[in-house]
């Protein structure tokens, strides 16, 4: 193989894509990771707070897969819940635990601890602190750096995929287009070099995380604005469930960012109790569950009480907790609060709602085979349907580790009778050379996130999502044309992936006429 030729081309590096690299490496595969960023660290698996499943035996078996349904609003596709119940304990324990050696809390004599979060039955969920994510990221990230372990992997750093390499749209010859339409790799922007490569491989997989950073107020890393769901669509691939974008209710009220410091739904498992500004608790009105009920309820009731109140936010106390406990339970927050001139152990953390998950897709199949040939999805950019209309809390991680390994152990058996498809035969990439205007690009992602806000965002209605689609119409093609002939960046790259999932967002919600789950249609 050439430099440029892998078996398996891998976009996205979070657990997902990490965890189906680890498999396909230990089979001998050459694999090839790719991540915009110029540290692999930083993906939305890195920031999550609260924790993953794990359900080893037949006690946390119990009820998963109807809190999976009930969560979202038994619309979840029980077959993925099936799966989830019964493979990812073991394939955690394996990956996480014994290979990674991710440090999980223990107790004194050693047993793993678990907490539970809204929805949930019981505790089940196992955390580090309220820096899970982070933990397993970088557990993940050193296992996988052990050349002696993984001679075989292949880091791209600061490259960002533009699109998938298809017969039907890339070759050179017009007799190509009558071949399977498979997908044979991507092209590659270099941003360092500010070069394209074109990377061919037996199979490509998705793991490139969801479209939360499309929205002006927002949880997830900047990366997460929807590339794997752009580039999969344009190669032909189905997407489905894309009105399902699931809003976390507490992060922390800040205007320095339109990244919003995620507040752990761990700190209401733990008891912390919402107020309004008039200091009343209030969630007892809206649900019988009251802080744990599900995401989608206690973030409309704070956006409730904020509208009833006239306030910017609401707030989430815990200080009338141990202090030390609530310190040591919460590190990562209790710090970021404390620099931001509030501190949680005495006095209650501002919090509003922000755009957190996506649970729609790339549709695929049980074992991550998406409509295309040779590509799959995992993690968040995939949808199997487990997370149907809303996601069970701390669900995302296990289903990363989950269908990572899945779609590795299909990719290995249908690699076998692969090859790598003749680069020569597909056309290399045309670069333009006019002047990418920063400024305007910041203006157009700016419209676009405050578009989304504002008109497909918590609450949506059909003259919200009809102005919406005629901004994201104006803003799509005049992006096309400026596209076509502009010097490629990333921030471009990106927005033009942005703006046409941002219309397959609005499209799905002019679609569907029913609330359900975290859609919530007001007309």
């Amino acid at each position: 193989m050439s430099e440029n030729s892998f078996d398996v081309l891998i976009i996205g590096c979070g657990v997902a894509g990490l965890v189906c690299a680890i498999e396909l490496a230990k089979k001998g595969q050459r694999v090839a990771i790719v991540t915009r960023e110029t540290d692999p660290l930083l993906s939305n698996t890195y920031w999550a707070q609260g924790g993953t499943i794990f359900p080893p035996n037949s006690l946390t078996h119990e009820e998963l897969v109807k809190d999976i349904q009930k969560a979202s609003s038994n619309t979840s596709n029980e077959e993925a819940a099936k799966i989830l119940e019964e493979k990812s304990g073991a394939i955690l324990n394996q990956i996480l635990i014994d290979e990674a050696k991710t440090n999980f809390e223990r107790d004194k004599n050693g047993q793993l601890l678990f907490t539970k979060e809204a929805a949930h039955s019981f505790p089940r969920i196992l955390f580090k602190g309220d820096y899970t994510g982070r933990e397993i990221q970088v557990s993940l990230l050193n296992h996988l750096k052990n050349k002696d372990l993984f001679p075989t992997v292949n880091f791209f750093i600061a490259h960002t995929a533009i699109d998938l390499l298809t017969p039907v749209h890339h070759g050179n010859n017009l007799k190509q287009r009558y071949e399977e339409n498979q997908v044979l790799g991507a092209y590659l922007f270099d941003q360092v070099k500010e070069q394209v490569k074109k990377v061919v491989a037996k199979t490509t997989v998705l793991a490139t995380g969801g479209v939360g950073s499309l929205y002006l107020h927002h949880s997830n890393s900047e990366g997460a604005r929807g590339d794997g769901h752009a580039m999969a669509k344009r190669a032909g691939a189905t997407l489905v469930n894309m009105e399902f974008i699931q809003f976390h209710p507490t992060t922390f009220f800040d205007s320095s960012s339109h990244r919003r410091f995620l507040i752990s739904e761990a700190l209401r498992g733990e008891g912390g109790v919402l107020l309004n500004s008039k200091g009343d608790a209030f969630m007892q009105n809206y649900h019988d569950d009251r802080e744990l009920a599900p995401r989608d309820v206690v973030s409309r009731s704070i956006d409730e009480e904020m509208m009833n109140t006239k306030h910017d936010c609401c707030y989430l106390d815990i200080s009338f907790k141990d202090k030390t406990e609530t310190k040591e339970r919460f590190p990562t927050i209790y710090k970021h609060c404390l620099e931001k001139n509030v501190d949680i152990t005495t006095e209650p953390i501002p919090v509003v709602p922000a755009a957190h998950y996506s649970c729609g897709g790339v549709k695929t199949d049980l074992k991550g085979r998406t409509s295309l040939a040779s590509l799959y999805a995992v993690g968040e950019v995939a949808c199997t349907g487990l997370h149907g209309a809303n996601r069970l809390a701390s669900t995302s991680l296990a289903e990363g580790v989950t269908w990572g390994f899945l779609a590795a152990e299909d990719i290995y058996k249908e690699n076998k009778t692969k090859s790598v498809y003749d680069s020569s035969r597909l056309k290399n990439w045309e670069l333009g050379s006019g002047p990418a205007d920063s400024v305007l690009v910041q203006q157009d992602w700016l419209t676009l996130k405050q578009t989304m806000w504002n008109y497909v965002g918590l609450t949506r209605t059909s003259s919200r999502l009809k102005r919406g689609e005629a901004m994201f119409k104006e803003l799509y093609d005049e992006i096309q044309r400026f596209y076509k002939d502009a010097a490629l960046k990333d921030e471009l790259i990106g927005l033009r992936n942005g703006v046409e999932v941002a219309l397959q967002v609005l499209s799905a919600s002019r679609r569907n006429k029913k609330s359900i789950g975290c859609f919530y249609r007001k007309d």
